[in-house]
């Protein structure tokens, strides 16, 4: 398979649109098939909204795995592509629709069901992040891994991406709970991987293979998730500092030391986006802000608030904020998880989300600063400090052809810089179709290569998300 496959595979002689819309409906009907175009509109773009969308063939929004397997056989046939999609709630175009290809939405296929024995939860890909965790709450279980986006994004989609969030610097990301996996393959066999144990090494690390790998290689139709139980109510503290380098310079030195909970990183810009959106009270003027939380139990919180304190004293910070209230806490957090709809409002956004290992977050950080000086545009940036991953927001008039290349030339400009300081091109939101072209440049031709073929043994035909990942 060739590695340029950033649009639909090539299939002889598909009959009209209309004919294969008229075969879909009476092979699956219309229940599970969506061909109104205005209806379909809704299932085109993800979060980027990116403009190169295509329109679908048809729009699949199947209830059962039955239903996903016939989908995806009648498609092999006719080597027609398939987009799998979640919640639409991605950030690098891994769902975006493709020309004349089949988008398979999972959205209804929400059921959970919680073990409390084995400490599980078996989840069907359509179900909320947030929904899995109030399900596991009623039985004084938690599941961890933590996005932003949580009310909003889907557990297949999390799968999809090895989604992480705001406590993987302590607890991990999706990966680290996913214990199996139900897997439709590209020519419509389902495969069941893993299954309610703790420990398995029976064989390849096939589950694994498919977390993270956004849909490129298979359908998840079931996950069983582990759970683990419900950390106690955290401490929160809160500091601002004149620079970014010098909150950058505090989470080096309190993460050498102690393991928090969370440390988030907000810049001045992300604050002023994120005041200007909820007004909460944030400090305006601080050219950084740290939100940390220590969910160690009892005296143990205090020492490690202590900690975490003197190494934001020591890096220069102006005033520091702790609290030992949940709710009040909580409203810190809320202002964190408000940065990306609070940038939104500021104009186009080019979302990255780029890794480097924690004690390189200064140079990272300073550097997007200054790649943003140069190209003259707007680069917001939020961060799961404490685990060395940031997310620059190239903020850009779209309508503005000039600013748009800038905009584009710093977003290229930022994948480079975490590749040069042994960083990753993404540490959560997956490569899709937004950063396809710097993978390589990250994995070298040898990885490359392997990653292609496995591609080609999974799905020789290379219908599944076309353009997407790799």
């Amino acid at each position: 398979m060739s590695s340029d496959s950033s649009t639909a595979p090539q299939a002889a002689d598909h009959p009209p649109v209309q004919q294969l819309q008229t075969e879909l409906l009476q092979e699956l009907g219309p229940d599970v098939v969506v061909t109104d175009p205005a209806v379909m509109d809704a299932y085109r773009t993800d979060w980027t909204r990116d403009a190169s969308a295509g329109q679908p063939l048809a729009v699949l929004r199947p209830r059962t795995v039955d239903e996903v397997q016939a989908g995806v056989r009648w498609a092999a046939a006719r080597g027609i592509p398939i987009v799998p999609r979640g919640a639409g709630s991605g950030l690098s175009g891994g769902s975006l629709a493709v020309d004349g290809a089949l988008t398979l939405s999972l959205d209804r296929m929400t059921a959970i069901e919680i073990d409390v024995a084995t400490r599980t939860a078996i989840v069907e890909p359509g179900a909320l992040n947030a929904q899995v965790k109030a399900a596991a709450a009623e039985h004084g279980l938690w599941y961890p891994p933590d996005p932003s986006s949580f009310e909003i994004c889907s557990i297949g989609g999390n799968v999809a991406t090895n989604a992480g969030g705001l406590c993987c610097v302590k607890y991990g990301v999706t990966t680290d709970y996913v214990l199996g996996l139900d897997v439709v393959l590209a020519d419509g066999t389902l495969v069941k991987l893993g299954g309610q144990r703790v420990k398995d090494v029976a064989g390849l690390s096939l589950v694994k293979l498919f977390v993270g790998s956004e849909g490129t290689l298979g359908i998840v139709t079931r996950a069983i998730l582990r759970l683990v139980p419900t950390p106690p109510p955290p401490a929160t503290l809160v500091a601002s500092f004149p620079t970014v380098q010098g909150a950058a310079d505090a989470v080096v030195a309190m993460c050498a030391r102690v393991r928090p909970a969370m440390v988030e990183l907000m810049d001045r810009a992300s604050i002023n986006a994120v005041e200007d959106y909820t007004r909460m009270g944030l400090d305006r003027s601080a050219g950084a802000l740290l939100l940390v939380q220590s969910d160690a139990p009892g005296e143990a919180a205090v020492a490690e608030v202590a900690v975490i304190e003197a190494a934001c004293i020591a890096n220069g910070a102006t005033e520091v904020f702790a609290t030992y209230d949940p709710e009040e806490g909580a409203g810190f957090v809320a202002a964190r998880r408000a940065a990306f709809p609070a940038v939104e409002r500021l104009g186009s956004l080019l979302l990255e989300d780029v890794g480097v290992p924690v004690p390189l977050l200064p140079t990272l950080l300073t550097g997007i600063e200054d790649i943003a000086v140069r190209n003259g545009v707007g680069i917001p940036t939020v961060a799961h400090a404490g685990d060395g991953n940031t997310h620059p927001i190239v903020v850009f008039d779209a309508a503005d052809a000039a600013m748009a290349r800038s905009a584009r030339k710093a977003f290229d400009e930022v994948l480079a810089l975490a590749i040069s300081l042994g960083g990753t091109i993404t540490g959560e939101h997956g490569i899709g179709r937004l950063k396809r072209a710097a993978l390589s440049d990250q994995l070298g031709p040898d990885v490359m290569a392997l990653t292609l073929r496995i591609k080609d043994a999974l799905d020789p035909a290379g219908i599944l998300n076309p353009g997407a990942g790799f």
